[in-house]
C-alpha cells in the first residue's frame, strides 16, 4: 500500500520543518502535494485522496476545520492530523481517536506519537475507530463552544438585514427556518418570504447560537425549532422536513450523527 500525504500549512517555514520530520521520521509516506491556504488544501485533498491530511487550523480561505468537514463525502478514507497552537480543550476533542493533533510548536517526541496512532489505525482499517464525520462535527463543536466561551462574550445575532428585491428589510433571526448557501450569497428562509443576503455560510455560523441553529450540510444550517420531523432512505441518509415549508434539506454524512436518535 503506498502512503501518501498532503501538508496544509500557510506558514512557509513551519511546513518545511514538518516535511523533513515526516521523512525522517516515516520514510515510507510520500508527500504528494502541499497548500498554503484552506481552499487549496480542499481541492488538493479532493483531488489527490491522500491517504493522510496535515492540516493547519487557522488558515486563509477556510479553516483546517472547515477542510475536514468539506472533504468528509469526497475523501472519506483520508486520515486527519490537526497543527494546531490550541491547547487543553482542543486537545480534549481530539484525543476521541478518529482525527489527531501536533501541537505547535512541533515535538519530534509527539509527531511520532502521531506517527504510530496513524499506523495503527491504517492497519486496522480504523476498525475500532470512531467514524471521521461524527467526530468531526463533535470536534467542531466543542471548538465553537470554548471560542465563543474565551472570545470576550459575543453575543449571538437577533437580526439579519437581507434583500427583498429593492428593499432591504430586517428580518427577526427567530423567524428563519433555514439558511441555504451557494457560492455567491445565502438565502434566508422563513414561512412567509425569502431574502438574499452576501454573508458566507461559514461566518453566519460564528454569529449563530449553536444551541438554536444547525449545520446540517456544507451549504444548509437549520433552526432546530423548525425541523418538523427526519426521515431516511434505505442507504441511511438523513432528509429533515421542516414546519410551514415545503422543501426538505439533505443531511449530509459529516452531520448526520445529529440525528442518530431520530
Amino acid at each position: 500500500m503506498t502512503l501518501t500525504a498532503v501538508l496544509a500549512e500557510d506558514e512557509a517555514l513551519l511546513r518545511q520543518f514538518l516535511k523533513k520530520k515526516l521523512e525522517k521520521l516515516w520514510p515510507e509516506l510520500t508527500i504528494v502535494g502541499e497548500a498554503d491556504d484552506g481552499k487549496s488544501a480542499a481541492e488538493l485533498i479532493a483531488s489527490l485522496k491522500p491517504t493522510i491530511a496535515f492540516l493547519d487550523i487557522r488558515m486563509p480561505e477556510m479553516t483546517g476545520l472547515e477542510v475536514a468537514t468539506d472533504i468528509a463525502d469526497s475523501s472519506p478514507d483520508t486520515h486527519i492530523v490537526f497543527v494546531t497552537a490550541y491547547h487543553e480543550y482542543a486537545v480534549a476533542a481530539f484525543d476521541r481517536g478518529a482525527v489527531d493533533y501536533v501541537l505547535k510548536p512541533i515535538q519530534e517526541d509527539r509527531l511520532i506519537t502521531t506517527i504510530s496512532r496513524l499506523k495503527d489505525q491504517i492497519e486496522q482499517g480504523d476498525r475500532d475507530a470512531p467514524s471521521l464525520p461524527d467526530n468531526m462535527a463533535q470536534l467542531i463543536a466543542t471548538l465553537k463552544r470554548e471560542m465563543r466561551g474565551s472570545g470576550g462574550g459575543v453575543e449571538p445575532m437577533r437580526w439579519i438585514k437581507a434583500s427583498l428585491g429593492n428593499t432591504l428589510k430586517m428580518i427577526s433571526i427567530s423567524d428563519v427556518l433555514f439558511f441555504n448557501s451557494d457560492e455567491k450569497y445565502t438565502r434566508v428562509v422563513t414561512a412567509t418570504e425569502e431574502a438574499l443576503i452576501r454573508k458566507p455560510l461559514r461566518e453566519l455560523l460564528d454569529e449563530l447560537d449553536p444551541n438554536t441553529f444547525w449545520q446540517i450540510h456544507r451549504g444548509t444550517i437549520v433552526n432546530v425549532a423548525a425541523i418538523a420531523g427526519v426521515t431516511r432512505d434505505f442507504r441511511g441518509d438523513a432528509t429533515v422536513k421542516v414546519r410551514n415549508h415545503t422543501e426538505q434539506l439533505k443531511v449530509s454524512r459529516p452531520f448526520s450523527h445529529l440525528f442518530k436518535q431520530m
